[in-house]
């Protein structure tokens, strides 16, 4: 079961450093449609991962309140959107401040964006720990397959992230070799988050319904106020909004299909 576990909560790392690894691969930045492709897709797979990976358990695994089930995944999600809520309060958004000037620009806009990717997948790398923590107790409604889907869609999600953050940074004059050493970085506190989770929920098994129902609203807020206006805006809208469709569909095939 541990090595189970242990190979689950790297899928997603994996995916955040193939993503980077496309700095080997594409030369100059990547186009505005594809980045509006990826980041639909991205936004897609976290919105039905939200749900059918972490919400439904939770509802699930309270069903012994009866007419109340509702109440750990209630709050756990409000709790989890108000956490990343305080989180963006203090650090920068992925779409913000793009027309500083001065010499220091590219040094800060490769800052913020390294450190804003970072910030988002510290919900995601806890969604994979408490799915697997769930698994792990036998008291929710996770089977291995239910947590190894929410896993690889997580993955599917953080190969764009990877490269979003590698391609910019190439494109800022640095070498190849440190730009997906920053990608990789990016992504390495989701093994962290998906550690400190697994700990935490399992010194507090009664909760793990609302940690679930926590890191749906961590990555709903994540879909809400990041990635939604990030393939919105601007020409080839639509373009994102296909992407998204996708990325939901499969998601949910993976989830249903494995589950």
């Amino acid at each position: 079961m541990v090595a189970s576990v242990f190979q689950g909560i790297m899928i997603p790392f994996l995916g955040t450093s193939l993503g980077a690894a496309m700095v080997f691969l594409l030369n100059g930045q990547i186009s505005e449609k594809l980045q509006k492709i990826l980041t639909g897709f991205a936004a897609g797979v976290m919105v039905a991962a939200s749900f059918w990976s972490l919400l439904q358990p939770a509802l699930d695994s309270s069903s012994d309140l009866g007419k109340l089930s509702f109440i750990p995944a209630a709050v756990g999600f409000l709790i989890g959107i108000g956490f990343l809520l305080c989180l963006d309060m203090v650090t920068p958004h992925m779409h913000m401040d793009n027309q500083e000037e001065g010499p220091r620009t590219g040094f800060k806009r490769t800052t913020k964006l390294i450190l804003a990717v970072t910030l988002h997948n510290i919900p995601e790398g806890m969604a994979v720990g408490v799915v697997y923590a769930g698994w792990a107790s036998g008291h929710v409604s996770v089977s291995k397959a239910t947590a190894l889907a929410l896993a690889l869609g997580i993955a599917i999600q953080n190969f764009p992230e990877g490269a979003i953050v590698s391609m910019p940074l190439r494109a800022e004059g640095m070498s190849k070799p440190k730009t997906f050493l920053y990608g990789v970085l990016s992504g390495a506190v989701e093994p962290v988050a998906s550690v400190l989770t697994i700990i935490a929920t399992s010194l507090v098994l009664p909760v793990l319904p609302y940690f679930l129902a926590f890191a749906a609203g961590a990555m709903m807020y994540v879909v809400v106020e990041e990635l939604i206006p990030e393939m919105s805006e601007g020409k080839h809208s639509n373009i994102g909004t296909i992407a998204f469709s996708l990325g939901f569909v499969v998601m949910m095939i993976l989830d249903v299909a494995l589950g």
